[in-house]
């Protein structure tokens, strides 16, 4: 069998997409899924997305983790499958999409994708961190030099010790003068990654809601690049919450599998 794919990267955060509109790939083959995001033998992504038609949308994203497993939203993944669906000629400038969390909706313009997120009511806050739900499980905790935090082992201890078998993905920041820095360790891919979409937003609203900032528009600089996250507060929490930055198609290919 072989596969066409095309792969598309946000601040870093890569993907592999597949148009599934013919439903062809097998969405139970975990182990292939696994292979192709594999880096040393496979096309290597943080991620997979298939692209599907959908009766209440212009499409619809199914993701995947690189272990195979299918998985809760991803903002950066989200911002690419606009992208890609923008080069097959699905859509123009504006989409409504499905995803696992819902409806989304997205503008475009030339490589920079603004992607809503979905509405935030609940934060938990904690002695020295935060925990919330933007499309998939976030952990927030400020840090000093971030730049020489062990990420890796430190957000692999606390996405099993502390939230067990689901685990939870673990952002660190650290304020700067214009914003903030952010690094994330990522479940599913079980190390850090160079960007995360939910994670961002998650730490942008967490910061807001600690009155670590009072904007509404934050910029955040992750390894891969910079990311703005704005949003409305309201009586309840978080809405009209948007996901903006960069997503670029790096390459076309076919794999035999």
């Amino acid at each position: 069998m072989y596969i066409t794919f095309y792969k598309y990267q946000g601040t870093g955060n890569d993907f592999i997409m597949i148009d599934n509109r013919s439903l062809e790939f097998p969405k139970n083959n975990t182990k292939l899924i696994n292979f192709l995001c594999n880096r040393k033998f496979g096309v290597g992504a943080d991620g997979l997305i298939l692209l599907e038609d959908d009766d209440n949308a212009d499409f619809k994203m199914v993701y995947y983790n690189a272990d195979g497993t299918e998985s809760t939203m991803c903002g950066n993944g989200g911002r690419c499958l606009v992208a890609f669906a923008n080069f097959l000629g699905i859509i123009k400038n504006k989409t409504i999409f499905n995803a696992v969390d819902g409806i989304h909706n997205a503008t475009i313009e030339n490589e920079n994708v603004s992607l809503q997120m979905i509405d935030v009511d609940d934060i938990k806050e904690k002695n020295n961190y935060a925990f919330l739900n933007t499309g998939s499980p976030h952990h927030v905790q400020l840090v000093n030099n971030i730049d020489d935090f062990n990420v890796y082992e430190e957000g692999k201890r606390l996405r099993y010790s502390l939230y067990g078998a689901n685990g939870s993905n673990i952002n660190f920041v650290e304020q700067t003068e214009d914003g903030f820095t952010v690094r994330t360790y990522e479940r599913g891919v079980e190390n850090e990654t160079l960007s995360c979409g939910t994670g961002v937003t998650a730490v942008a609203l967490t910061m807001h809601k600690i009155g670590k900032t009072e904007k509404t528009k934050i910029p955040i600089k992750v390894m891969g690049g910079n990311l703005e996250i704005s949003f409305n507060k309201s009586v309840s929490g978080y809405n009209t919450i948007f996901l903006t930055g960069p997503a670029k198609q790096v390459f076309k290919g076919e794999i035999e599998c």
